[in-house]
């Protein structure tokens, strides 16, 4: 490539790059010279060299894949990154700014390559950027220098001229993952299918593993390859990193304490609105701002404590990307945790008429409370299991769930008229919920990670838990017969569904 070579002044520079895989070797430079390069520390890499085995024995062979960030013209991480920590360069790079980072992972959650990483010692997002130092410099990036038979090339797709330009247009290469639009600037040339598709080839248990450690004896074949072959399997990953989820524990916490923060304020003021309630009773007047001050304290905790630069958690309201549901979910709990305190001052001071007044803005801002992780979720491109255009009012439904759960202890102490009511609401809510559930399981998925998700969610690793959750909440349906007690039961089925969710949308491997 010519990287000092002159551009027309009205002709932007598109940085790309092709990794030809028939001429890769598999020698893992590229992986040491960005690590030398960039100072990337062990146990995370921006670059690495996946290998997996195709074929039976005699006729098999090894393939490769020089795997990476796409540099898409579309990138979701871009989208989603709430402080523009990721960004693209007017030359097309993605590129990142690590004092900006909260390290929120959203931007790993929304790649659909797996691309991005937290760096252990900094704790700030990172991923393979062109080398965007030496690329500046007039000089190649460090993979390219290194490669000791070529298989790395970078150059300008506006240079008709540019030996990238030329690959791309005049021969047949590939991208990873087209169906997520991303339209990425990262483009193989001879790479197999096994190797591009993160579920064509057959996983052996463990993380990291060589060839010398897949077990003996005949073995299943992986996705989308049926039938059974010996120890050299059909196709059969033989190298790869880990990948871990971004996402912990405390990611569905957030969403289990969201919904009840929600419901606390929701579920009073529909019973005020349906007459079963008055606008002067406890339930509205004091139970529904301080439930909702206080589960919305906890969710502020577990957001904070979920970033890995809880300090700078204020980012996300001082340099907000717009774009970004995690920006906009933020403004939006903030207004209403300010109505909710707005609500317990008039309480406080014996203001009881403002009441039906807040109504007009609780409604919106507590709904919006409930369902704004639906579009979070969703712009998580990685993730197909989240990708459901019924998750907003799913989520809607957990609300009013745990509202009606969490309000039934207290009404039956303080307004014993309105437990037959919040009875009839959890059982009605539990149910839905549980409808939604069923329809998620029994609807054709569109895509083979939605349908693995599912796989994993009800008969893999979570399903012990997601099981458990869905008994719990047929409890609420059946509470019309046992009885206001089990609402604790029905919460805790929540916050068992919310925790198993989450975990299994991020079991699929993408890379």
């Amino acid at each position: 490539m010519d990287v000092t070579g002159a551009q027309p002044a009205a002709v932007p520079i598109r940085w790309a790059k092709v990794i030809d895989q028939d001429k890769c070797i598999g020698c893992h430079a590229c992986t040491t010279a960005c690590k030398s390069e960039n100072e990337v520390p062990i146990g995370v890499t921006r670059t690495y060299v996946k290998a997996v085995e195709v074929g039976i024995f005699p006729e098999a062979r090894r393939s490769f894949q020089v795997t990476r960030c796409n540099q898409c013209a579309d990138a979701p991480c871009v989208t989603a990154c709430p402080t523009t920590a990721m960004f693209a360069r007017p030359d097309g790079i993605i590129d990142f700014n690590k004092s900006a980072c909260i390290g929120c992972k959203a931007c790993i959650a929304a790649c659909p390559y797996d691309a991005i990483f937290i760096n252990p010692e900094d704790h700030s997002a990172e991923k393979c950027n062109f080398c965007a130092h030496r690329i500046d410099q007039g000089l190649e990036p460090a993979c390219v220098v290194v490669c000791p038979v070529e298989a790395i090339l970078v150059g300008d797709l506006n240079d008709p001229t540019a030996k990238v330009t030329q690959i791309v247009n005049r021969q047949v290469v590939q991208v990873r993952r087209p169906e997520k639009e991303t339209r990425p600037k990262l483009f193989y040339k001879g790479a197999h299918q096994a190797t591009l598709d993160p579920l064509a080839a057959r996983r052996p248990d463990g993380g990291l593993y060589a060839w010398a450690e897949q077990p003996s004896g005949p073995q299943e074949i992986g996705a989308g390859n049926p039938g059974r072959a010996n120890s050299s399997a059909a196709v059969l990953l033989a190298y790869d990193v880990s990948h871990t989820a971004p996402w912990g524990w405390r990611v569905g916490a957030y969403i289990w304490t969201k919904s009840i923060a929600a419901g606390a304020y929701l579920v009073p003021l529909l019973l005020v609105l349906l007459g079963k309630a008055s606008w002067q009773g406890p339930l509205w007047t004091w139970f529904a701002p301080l439930a909702g001050t206080a589960f919305m304290l906890a969710t502020l905790v577990f957001l904070v404590l979920d970033l890995k630069h809880p300090k700078r958690f204020l980012y996300v309201l001082t340099r907000p990307q717009w774009r970004s549901w995690l920006v906009r979910g933020a403004f939006v709990i903030t207004a209403y945790a300010a109505l909710l305190g707005f609500h317990l001052l008039a309480s406080v001071a014996g203001v009881g008429g403002i009441a039906p007044s807040l109504a007009y803005f609780g409604v919106p801002l507590a709904a919006m409370t409930a369902i704004y992780t639906a579009y979070l979720l969703a712009q998580a491109k990685a993730r197909d299991l989240w990708q459901n255009p019924l998750l907003p009012p799913h989520l809607f439904v957990q609300a009013m769930l745990a509202g009606a759960a969490i309000c039934l202890p207290v009404a039956a102490v303080l307004e014993p008229a309105l437990v037959a009511p919040l009875v009839l609401l959890l059982a009605g809510s539990a149910l839905v919920h549980l409808l939604f559930v069923a329809g998620e399981l029994t609807l054709t998925h569109a895509t083979a990670h939605a349908h693995l998700a599912t796989k994993n969610l009800t008969r893999g690793p979570q399903a012990r838990v997601f099981w458990t959750g869905q008994a719990l909440l047929l409890c609420g349906v059946a509470s019309l017969a046992l009885g206001p007690w089990v609402a604790p039961l029905a919460l805790a089925g929540l916050a068992a569904h919310e925790h198993a969710y989450i975990q299994a949308g991020q079991s699929v491997p993408l890379a």
